[in-house]
């Protein structure tokens, strides 16, 4: 687990960040114990390269979903890579797509190629984001709001609407929000702004589909350590990052992906339209 230690200053220059980049390494699955929750399914998911993406991928494989494919960024192919050889050492084939979640035709051909490998879609993940720090509004970047909003939020309308084709009753998603977009924060609008989206999405679709028997549920991360930290904070803040939570420390992905794997097993079968917590101990109204 993490303690509550400084993390080492350190920066990237890139969007949504690397993990191999990072120090230290992210816990991926830390003293996780598997069930075989979900044996036999097949996951589709976004962002499944790195951070909190990498760590649902490898913990869905050891519960023993044998297929899954990534949808990830071009520049991201050795951490998808590594994400997808973590996965196989526990038997699950992994199919790798590489492009931009913001172009919708890619979105399609990403969930078409799924079905070409696997026939079915039992759960998706929807986790790709980026994130970006602006202290006033008056200087952001509305071409950056813009490719912001099509990332976090646009993106997952059009990989959800093209999966939906293809899930059977029992199917779950599982979409990724933010403790941000419950509390706000000051210098990270736009994101926090495709957050509370991704909330409202969340509860939205969960009533849209309770008739089709497809549950959907979300996560609202704090502050984990993810490439999205170094990737988009100063380094004054990189270092002191989550600190401030109750718990007094950041968390680890392995902390996290839980939340995800529970939500997509049958042990959360009578629950839907509901976002879970795992934030270090912030209180928001859910």
């Amino acid at each position: 687990m993490s303690s509550d230690k400084a993390f080492p200053p350190q920066t990237q220059d890139q969007q949504p960040g690397l993990q191999h980049q990072m120090d230290p390494q992210p816990a991926v699955a830390e003293s996780y114990k598997p069930a075989g929750k979900l044996k036999g399914k097949k996951l589709l998911i976004t962002g499944g390269d790195s951070g909190i993406g990498r760590s649902v991928v490898v913990m869905a494989a050891m519960e023993g979903v044998d297929g899954i494919t990534i949808l990830y960024k071009d520049d991201e192919k050795e951490d998808a890579s590594e994400s997808a050889k973590m996965a196989e050492k526990h038997g699950a084939k992994v199919l790798l797509k590489a492009g931009d979640i913001a172009d919708y035709d890619f979105c399609k051909s990403v969930v078409d190629a799924h079905i070409q490998e696997f026939k079915t879609i039992d759960i998706l993940i929807n986790n790709a984001a980026e994130q970006h720090v602006c202290d006033f509004l008056g200087d952001i970047d509305m071409s950056q709001v813009e490719r912001t909003f099509k990332t976090n939020i646009l993106g997952m309308f059009a990989v959800t609407k093209y999966a939906l084709a293809h899930m059977k009753p029992g199917s779950a998603i599982v979409n990724s929000t933010s403790v941000t977009a419950y509390k706000g924060r000051p210098d990270l609008c736009d994101y926090s702004s495709t957050k509370g989206a991704i909330t409202a999405f969340t509860r939205s679709l969960s009533q849209q589909l309770a008739s089709k028997k497809i549950r959907v549920n979300g996560v609202a991360p704090g502050p984990i350590w993810t490439p999205l930290i170094p990737a988009s904070l100063p380094k004054e803040q990189v270092e002191q990052f989550g600190q401030k939570t109750p718990l007094g420390r950041a968390g680890q992905p392995s902390e996290c992906a839980t939340c995800y794997i529970f939500l997509a097993s049958d042990d959360a079968s009578y629950i839907s339209g509901s976002v879970l917590h795992p934030n270090g101990g912030t209180v928001v109204n859910s």
